[in-house]
């Protein structure tokens, strides 16, 4: 089974179509990812109610960190394919808040 879809079930945030958890090995603190919950490879198979899902929850879960952690500045990251840097093949954004 896919790492990212047995942990769907840990969601910290959710909507519809994705979800949001918190990095297992952050670089940062609040480091967290959002994760669509129907399976693929890279967020480019993602379909426009997925990428509109995606971006709610990248609001709600700045909000969260925000309102936690008070950082100056975000990354967004996404790795698409082994040579890009994915280590897990299922589609995912990473919000990273910048200190």
């Amino acid at each position: 089974m896919c790492l990212f879809c047995d942990l769907a079930k840990n969601a910290v945030l959710e909507n519809e179509f994705c979800y949001m958890i918190y990095d297992k090995f952050p670089v940062a603190t609040g480091h967290c990812m959002i994760i669509p919950k129907r399976h693929m490879e890279t967020v480019f198979e993602m379909n426009s109610e997925e990428w509109s899902s995606a971006g709610e929850l990248i609001k709600l879960a700045k909000k969260e960190i925000d309102a936690k952690h008070q950082p100056l500045g975000y990354n967004l990251k996404v790795n698409c394919g082994k040579h890009a840097g994915q280590e897990i093949m299922h589609a995912h954004i990473h919000l990273i808040p910048k200190y």
